[in-house]
């Protein structure tokens, strides 16, 4: 059966992290993603599922807090991130370089 994106499924997933450290961990069938504050781990698995047309098997997920600085002295904070790492199923992959 196949699983149809919908608009939700865009406003969960943000973007794909493309880094050396996550690039290393696709040898693993591993992919990050960062994602929205408030998406539960099973809306990021149906959202991947519909997106990208491969089977889930684990999510896991880092809250990473905003930095605290000061530019030309007045303080301020960087907003926080989520971030995504996703198992894919065993013979599954995706291909980051292509858009989706």
């Amino acid at each position: 059966m196949a699983v149809v994106a919908k608009n939700r499924d865009y406003s969960v997933i943000l973007s794909p992290v493309i880094t050396e450290k996550a690039t290393r961990i696709l040898e693993n069938n591993q992919v990050i993603f960062k994602v929205s504050p408030n998406a539960t781990k099973p809306q990021i698995k149906n959202a991947i599922e519909a997106l990208f047309s491969v089977k889930v098997a684990n999510v896991n997920t880092i809250n990473i807090k905003g930095k605290q600085k000061i530019f030309r002295g007045i303080k301020g904070k960087r907003t926080g991130t989520r971030k995504a790492i996703v198992s894919l199923a065993k013979g599954q992959s995706i291909d980051l370089s292509s858009g989706v």
